[in-house]
């Protein structure tokens, strides 16, 4: 397994983490996502910690809690052995303070998680998302507190616009807190705009990338083809997920070339897609995700190897969107704004 610095930090985390969205199936929403329970938990992450991958991502929105808790349980007796990444920020019940980036629902929301996980500490803590009504001083404070305390070791961000991360890290080089290392976000083949101005952030401000559903839903899966009926059994079709309302000609262009490239490498369609993610600048880690132990060996099993720059390019090519403004008015002057170097 690749290992990669995360960011400006001085950790290094695996080029793919395990992703616990599917344990526990608490409630509807998630229950598209998986339903996986203890004993099944615990044998996906032996098959992980195998193949080198120690990082496990969780979230305390992920069926109410119990994600968390049936990961803090299959770690029993090797949390030293592994890296935790949880997050906080979006609702967890019906009070006023039970959501938010402010510093009475972070505080409650680390204690909360470090109990569910049966551990003392959160390697790497996310802001699910930003919170427009909390001061971003009053959020980073609590969480430099929460790094002092040793009760969180690096903070992390995810779904922040451009400007949201630019002022977070501008306060925290104000008051010397500390800063987010790594940016959490929405990337694919299928699904470019963090390149427009999330990426060079990125690459100007060190802050690392971890990808969360980086095959688009399981739509670059290999399922979702041309001429063929939608597939019913993912987490897309059962009301799972969310984002934009899928533009099928442009995901159809997109497989085309996936499985030319597909049949180049010898590899399947869902590993070429995330070995693209893996050459992209600022990308240290995707956030892969597995119903059962075959689905997961098949992610695992898109490192150890490299897209040529011709199918790079190619892939490239075939999912290209034109930016919105202003991002298509700096890309007519590259001598002002150079576009980040793919290859």
């Amino acid at each position: 397994m690749e290992y990669r610095q995360l960011g400006a930090s001085g950790l290094n985390v695996p080029v793919l983490s395990f992703g616990t969205a599917t344990f526990g199936g608490g409630n509807e929403f998630f229950k598209a996502w998986g339903d996986t329970q203890l004993d099944d938990a615990k044998k996906l992450i032996h098959l992980c910690l195998d193949a080198g991958v120690n990082l496990f991502d969780t979230a305390d929105v992920y069926s109410n809690g119990l994600a968390e808790e049936i990961l803090g349980k299959a770690l029993e007796g090797i949390r030293n052995r592994v890296l935790i990444s949880t997050k906080a920020t979006f609702t967890m019940g019906e009070g006023a303070n039970d959501y938010g980036s402010s510093r009475f629902h972070l505080i409650e929301s680390v204690n909360n998680s470090l109990k569910r996980l049966q551990t003392d500490h959160v390697d790497i803590y996310h802001l699910h998302g930003f919170d427009g009504n909390t001061p971003v001083e009053e959020t980073l404070r609590a969480l430099d507190d929460l790094v002092t305390s040793g009760k969180v070791r690096y903070i992390a961000c995810s779904n922040f616009s451009g400007w949201h991360l630019m002022k977070s890290l501008s306060v925290s080089e104000r008051y010397g807190w500390s800063r987010y290392i790594a940016h959490q976000a929405y990337y694919s083949l299928l699904d470019r705009e963090f390149e427009w101005e999330l990426m060079p952030l990125g690459i100007d401000q060190k802050v690392g990338t971890i990808v969360w559903s980086p095959l688009a839903s399981g739509q670059l899966g290999g399922k979702f083809r041309r001429g063929q009926p939608i597939p019913q059994d993912n987490r897309r079709s059962q009301g799972g997920s969310h984002g934009p309302a899928t533009d099928f000609e442009h995901l159809y262009n997109i497989v085309d070339a996936l499985d030319e490239v597909a049949e180049e490498t010898g590899k399947s369609v869902a590993q070429v897609s995330l070995n693209w993610l893996l050459q992209r600048p600022t990308v240290a880690n995707l956030v892969i995700g597995a119903r059962n132990e075959e689905q997961l060996k098949q992610n695992l099993a898109a490192v150890g190897w490299n897209l040529t720059t011709e199918q790079v390019k190619k892939l490239d090519d075939a999912s290209f969107k034109d930016p919105i403004y202003p991002y298509w008015h700096q890309r007519q002057n590259t001598k002002l704004n150079p576009p980040p170097k793919f290859y």
